[in-house]
């Protein structure tokens, strides 16, 4: 398997601290720079564009394999497939973030909760009729 950096994230979040639990919990924009190679994949993403970012938390613990929820430090811990614990066997992370702005490879959004210098491995558009759940 080979998972390359299609760019890098500068964001304001230089520590997990600093970070939003959920990058719908932030208005502030961080700045994802597209590799030289990728700048031709952006076209036809639009100021406006509802895109989930994939990074990968490179700073996360791969160890970990149970944790508690926000909020259920009562609980027990549950299997990480179970929660959105950053730390994870293979920490990949998914953020719908707002386009706020594009000029060549440099994409500036809005919402998401990477730390600076994160890789970001995909980017896909959101569609309404695709992500959002079934009934029943």
């Amino acid at each position: 398997m080979n998972c390359v950096p299609i760019g890098f994230v500068s964001s304001p979040f230089k520590t997990r601290e600093d970070a939003p639990k959920q990058g719908r919990h932030t208005d502030k924009l961080s700045i994802i720079t597209l590799e030289p190679a990728y700048q031709e994949a952006a076209e036809g993403l639009f100021i406006g564009d509802d895109l989930f970012i994939f990074c990968w938390f490179d700073r996360s613990d791969r160890t970990v394999l149970k944790s508690r929820r926000p909020g259920e430090e009562q609980n027990p811990p549950r299997g990480i497939f179970s929660n959105r614990s950053p730390n994870r066997p293979n920490p990949i992370a998914l953020t719908l973030v707002k386009l706020v702005d594009i000029e060549g490879r440099i994409l500036t959004v809005k919402g998401l909760e990477a730390l600076d210098q994160t890789p970001v491995v995909d980017i896909k558009p959101y569609s309404e009729g695709i992500d959002t759940p079934r009934n029943g």
